[in-house]
């Protein structure tokens, strides 16, 4: 077999000599490997692996019944001030039992509640003005009513009882 030669020089080819595809060397264009390029190939790999999973981890965690359920209530006290309650549009409350709700004021002083938990796949839903979208599928719910306005999901959001006692909205009793 002869030696392969570098197409600028004649001699015979060196590492880094530019040579042509498919001519037998192990230059650049040949597909074949150089000496450095494993650790730049893990390096690369590594890098597109850990972007992989931390785009993962996010559809995951879109996915979950987590995400920013906004404050927590303590035992016995307010869910959540009035004033922090915009009329016609909504907040997201964790209660202080831990279930995630939103909490609407449809008119001024009128306060309702539903489960934050969509009823597709358990996706945590987000106020948006007077709806609630889930950013799991899609579906999107009223924040007044916890109607369905758009699916995937076909069940309304679970009504959760609340009332204002003083200047905050606190949960009723069944």
């Amino acid at each position: 077999m002869t030696d392969a030669r570098s197409r600028t020089t004649g001699r015979p080819a060196q590492a880094g000599d530019a040579v042509g595809p498919g001519d037998g060397t192990d230059g650049p264009g040949s597909g074949a490997a150089r000496p450095g390029d494993a650790t730049r190939l893990l390096d690369r790999r590594t890098v597109l692996a850990a972007g992989a999973g931390v785009v993962g981890l996010g559809l995951l965690a879109a996915c979950s019944t987590g995400g920013d359920g906004g404050p927590r209530a303590t035992p016995g006290g307010p869910l959540v001030a009035l004033a922090d309650v915009p009329v016609g549009g909504s907040v997201a409350v964790t209660t202080a039992a831990g279930d995630r709700i939103v909490v609407a004021q449809p008119t001024a002083g009128r306060v309702v509640a539903f489960s934050a938990i969509c009823t597709h796949m358990r996706c945590t839903v987000a106020p948006d003005g007077e709806l609630l979208r889930c950013p799991c599928h899609g579906s999107v719910f009223e924040a007044a009513t916890g109607a369905v306005v758009d699916g995937p999901a076909t069940e309304p959001l679970r009504a959760h009882p609340v009332r204002v006692e003083g200047d905050g909205v606190v949960e009723a009793s069944t």
